[in-house]
């Protein structure tokens, strides 16, 4: 038996005006054939899970990898790349036929100039291209926007638990197997889904701390159901401003329709009983920087607006202007700045250099701050994680970095390419030792969470403003959903759940 293996994923903030390009994915993930297997089969990646899943399965299966794509999170895909992607994608696929299964990886929040639902048009496409007759079993990021044409698509998604994401590859390697029973006769998986009115704050979504913990124990307690071969919660992507935006549940039976109707019609109910506890309780940057006064370090400060993970420019400076106004303690954060970058390039280390940095991709995130700085060492800006984190990369290039220090003893990692911070080697690997800080601000909301919590003693998520700004109602929506809590509140929430 042979089963082909697909990923095409990006997470697309429809907030920032610039385009995610075709030159992107070239940058980070463009495979096809063996390559995808030579380059992702070692990672944590839930890619990885496919290869191994099928390896590990008790009947001969051959794992045939024929396209992987993926770039950072930023503004949609353009018109044009996406029929790039999409049109390479099929040539591979088409290439490979005769499958007896398919096993995908879309993201779930994906969005094209040309397609708002990304993932549902290239899932549709992949489906007319093989027929009916053979099945697809896919993954998902738990920041799917779910829409109809995901689920028509495929016998099965199975969405991650964590956020931060540190189970990628085992979810990998559990649709895999569920493929192999699927293609021996053991189980015939029927999916249902359910999108309940309510969109979750992102400063809610860490799958660890309540009120998460408690809605994944009732998804946990239906697993043990005869029939029930999954289910997966949806947390959604609020900075995605498409009809789907919000929450979700899948449940995947075997061969049991309306058990698993029923089942994703529990979860929705519990969200909609406990839906107070997933809207955000927000803090100020002065209220944190206080807090930072009293509390013993290292502190992380996670820059909720300007959230790279989400999307966002990563080059905001809100926390930086206030760390330097007033200081209240040694401090670290990393700038996107590939001009300041160029502009010191050529200086030494001891060296002295007056710098205006961040605050250049747009006027959402803070002016750039302007400054003396002495040059700390300039880097290469390659690493490597080695733990499951995150997206669950193992080798990350940020481009040549720069690290500075400022006059109150600010430390500023200055990058060439845009990176989340998912992993403390970003900081180890250039000589930054987070013990020497009192404040990493790290630009995330719960990604950071994995790598930053072993050295930090306190947390605290920022409410900054961006395009990634944790309180929705400072976005700008024309084409969600409506009625949508939190920003509805006064409506039936049985008559706006939409059931696929």
């Amino acid at each position: 038996m042979r089963v082909g293996i697909l990923a095409l994923l990006h997470e697309s903030n429809t907030f920032i005006s610039e385009p995610t390009t075709f030159e992107a994915f070239e940058r980070d993930w463009l495979f096809t054939g063996e390559q995808v297997r030579k380059q992702i089969a070692d990672t944590h990646h839930e890619v990885a899970g496919f290869f191994k899943g099928l390896e590990d399965y008790e009947q001969a299966i051959t794992a045939v990898p024929l396209f992987a794509a993926r770039t950072t999170p930023y503004g949609p895909i353009t018109e044009e790349a996406f029929s790039q992607l999409v049109e390479l994608l099929l040539t591979e696929l088409k290439k490979a036929m005769p499958l007896d299964g398919l096993l995908v990886a879309p993201h779930g929040a994906t969005v094209s100039e040309a397609f708002p639902d990304a993932d549902g048009y290239w899932l549709t496409r992949v489906r007319e291209v093989v027929g009916n007759d053979i099945p697809i079993i896919g993954t998902l990021d738990p920041h799917a926007n779910l829409s109809t044409d995901m689920v028509k698509s495929c016998n099965a998604l199975i969405a991650y638990r964590s956020n931060p994401h540190l189970d990628q590859f085992k979810v990998g390697r559990d649709a895999a197997l569920m493929m192999g029973n699927t293609l021996a006769g053991k189980i015939t998986p029927m999916m249902s889904a359910a999108l309940p009115p309510v969109a979750i704050s992102i400063q809610k979504q860490e799958t660890t701390a309540e009120p998460c913990l408690s809605l994944y124990k009732v998804a946990n307690e239906q697993l043990s159901q005869p029939n029930v071969l999954s289910n997966s919660v949806m947390l959604g992507f609020p900075y995605a401003d498409v009809e789907e935006m919000g929450s979700a549940f899948i449940v995947v039976t075997n061969n049991d329709d309306q058990l698993g109707e029923d089942l994703v019609l529990e979860l929705s109910d519990y969200l909609w009983e406990h839906r107070e506890k997933f809207d955000g309780d927000l803090l100020s940057i002065d209220e944190c920087l206080e807090q930072c006064r009293t509390l013993d370090g290292p502190i992380c400060l996670l820059d909720m607006g300007d959230n790279v993970g989400g999307g966002s420019t990563a080059d905001g400076t809100l926390l930086l202007h206030a760390i330097e106004d007033d200081p209240p303690g040694k401090s670290f954060i990393c700038l996107y700045d590939p001009e300041t970058v160029e502009q010191l390039n050529g200086l030494s280390p001891g060296d002295s250099a007056k710098i205006t940095v961040g605050g250049k991709t747009d006027d959402l995130h803070g002016e750039p701050w302007t400054g003396d700085v002495k040059i700390i060492g300039f880097y290469d800006g390659k690493f490597t994680e080695s733990k499951p984190r995150h997206g669950g990369m193992t080798n990350c290039d940020q481009g040549p970095t720069v690290v500075v220090e400022t006059d109150h003893g600010t430390t500023i990692m200055i990058t060439s390419r845009r990176q989340f911070p998912f992993s403390i080697s970003q900081l180890t690997t250039f000589d930054i030792q987070p013990s020497d800080y009192h404040i990493l601000v790290a630009k995330g909301v719960n990604a950071p969470i994995a790598a930053y919590q072993p050295v930090c003693n306190n947390m605290l998520r920022v409410n900054t403003p961006g395009v990634t700004t944790a309180d929705m109602r400072h976005l700008h929506y024309e084409n969600r959903r409506d009625p949508l809590y939190p920003l509805e509140d006064d409506f039936d929430p049985q008559r706006t759940t939409w059931l696929v």
